[in-house]
């Protein structure tokens, strides 16, 4: 009888525990669904980053490119007629009707043209109300509420920095003709989407029982959704007519 050797006894003991072919075929195809689900989740993630970016970064650049463009225009119009004299760019509803100019927001200026769509606003400028209610137009004069709104994260996020205005910050506008010198006077950090009665002609709820001139800026918080309004209102204290070479009030300089 041939005899055994050590490596004949260790293979013929193990082969009774030994785990079912099967198992290891196993092993492999749950190591590869893993590793699926992984590259997966890795790609979802790169979109998602890539989305946020175009989102916060990219539609700034773009809408800011259009407002600078569309400023320029205004000011080229406005360039053709010296102040005091009604041209053609006294006030153009159409391409915008003046700047917005707020310290406490940027040190830059916000074109302000009609409406609030998202047409509108996502060309990275300030829009005032025409619906639900009508923003009054500071240069008819008339005593209302110049109601405006803006985006605050993404194409343009010009009223990004609102939380930042306290009572008594100045809040400008200016048009061809004459600069608008107003001051925060009230604050409200939320409120519902739905609640129209913030921009109405005398902003009740700010405080304010009679007529005056007010104007009101509107736009979405808390930041990054668009789930509620903050809004702050302020009150005109003074205008300046523009002169010669448009030197700005004293609030902005």
């Amino acid at each position: 009888m041939a005899a055994t050797t050590d490596t004949d006894h260790e293979e013929h003991t193990a082969a009774p525990g030994s785990a079912p072919p099967d198992r290891p075929r196993r092993r492999g195809r749950i190591a590869a669904a893993v590793s699926v689900l992984g590259e997966l989740l890795i790609t979802a993630g790169l979109v998602l980053g890539l989305f946020v970016v175009y989102s916060l970064w990219w539609t700034n650049v773009v809408a800011d490119r259009h407002a600078d463009r569309r400023g320029d225009e205004v000011r080229d119009t406005w360039a053709q007629d010296p102040p005091g004299r009604a041209g053609p760019g006294a006030l153009n509803t159409k391409d915008g009707i003046g700047f917005l100019h707020v310290p406490a927001l940027s040190k830059g200026e916000i074109l302000v043209e009609k409406g609030t769509s998202m047409k509108v606003l996502n060309d990275g400028v300030a829009g005032y109300y025409t619906d639900p209610v009508k923003a009054e137009l500071p240069m008819t004069g008339k005593k209302g509420n110049f109601s405006l709104a803006a985006h605050r994260d993404g194409h343009g996020a010009k009223f990004h920095r609102i939380d930042k205005l306290k009572k008594g910050d100045p809040i400008v506008f200016e048009t061809k003709d004459t600069w608008y010198v107003y001051k925060v006077y009230g604050i409200l950090p939320e409120t519902s989407k739905y609640n129209v009665e913030v921009l109405g002609d005398i902003p009740e709820e700010s405080g304010r029982k009679k007529p005056g001139h007010y104007i009101t800026l509107t736009t979405c918080t808390p930041v990054y959704t668009s789930r509620y309004r903050y809004i702050v209102w302020g009150e005109l204290v003074r205008t300046e007519k523009v002169d010669a070479e448009r030197t700005p009030p004293k609030e902005i300089r």
